[in-house]
């Protein structure tokens, strides 16, 4: 049962207090309020297998930042296609992004009805953001929604963005679902894609495998931890801007690295692709 007192002050309609959300649990991980106790649940199942579980949304947020400061500022993109956008941080794509480039129009996608709430108030901030209600793995709904076709230019560039959304997608056809995406979008376009990673090696396969146990078998049920060899088909038709497919805290670091990684933070990898 939900204790009323640690969740949201006001839960939107069509919310399952119930069931573990993506959103609410990455806003847990996060260190965030908008989560109910199933959601906090999930964090300290994987918490269970790996203490340090909560630097899997920190690696992969701050992957996020940079890799917007560089669509942005050094690739020149103004429009971006957020998928799965989750609940508002302090550091949003839009404020990001329109820091550098003012009129980039940036347009969010989910379909979890606390992400909507919240997601109602990014369209009142300003007209180049917008906010959309669409499953994010059927690329068809998304690409054929009026609103999208609108709100886009799909005669010009635009930033697929698919932060910390794949590895959620627990089926085979992730490859095929990019391919979709990349194929709507114009030479020029960018993609940019977060997952949990398998990173093949004995010592961290082991803390791979038992997070993905824990994500998987629990409330929320996703979390898949993919081979290098998987993530490379989310890239159809692109090249890998340098360094390519890293660990998250390894893609344009904002300085040098004054302490290892520790073994969670070796399991969240990134990369951004240009369409060729």
């Amino acid at each position: 049962m939900v204790d009323a007192t640690k969740a949201p002050s006001s839960i939107p309609v069509g919310v399952d207090t119930s069931r573990a959300s993506i959103a609410r649990v990455y806003d847990a991980f996060l260190g965030g309020k908008d989560n109910f106790e199933v959601d906090r649940e999930v964090l300290r199942g994987v918490q269970a297998a790996a203490p340090q579980a909560q630097d899997l949304a920190k690696s992969n947020r701050n992957f996020l930042i940079r890799a917007c400061r560089f669509l942005a500022g050094q690739a020149g993109m103004t429009q971006y296609l957020d998928c799965g956008s989750g609940l508002p941080t302090a550091e949003n794509t839009h404020q990001i992004v329109q820091r550098i480039q003012p009129d980039a129009k940036v347009l969010y996608i989910d379909n979890d009805p606390v992400v909507l709430a919240h997601g109602r108030a990014l369209l009142e901030e300003n007209e180049n953001t917008l906010f959309i209600s669409a499953d994010i793995f059927d690329p068809d709904e998304v690409l054929a929604n009026d609103e999208v076709r609108s709100f886009l230019d799909f005669n010009e560039p635009i930033a697929v963005i698919q932060n910390g959304t794949l590895h959620h997608y627990i089926g085979t056809e992730g490859a095929q679902i990019m391919q979709k995406y990349v194929d709507a979008v114009v030479p020029g376009s960018y993609t940019v894609v977060s997952h949990f990673f398998n990173p093949e090696t004995p010592e961290h396969s082991e803390v791979a495998r038992k997070m993905e146990d824990k994500f998987i078998h629990s409330p929320m049920g996703s979390g898949r931890f993919r081979t290098r060899a998987e993530l490379m088909e989310f890239f159809p038709d692109q090249e890998l801007v340098a360094p390519g497919l890293v660990l998250c805290d390894d893609w344009w670091p904002d300085g040098p690295r004054l302490k290892p990684l520790n073994q969670v933070e070796e399991c969240i990898v990134g990369a951004v692709g240009r369409k060729l």
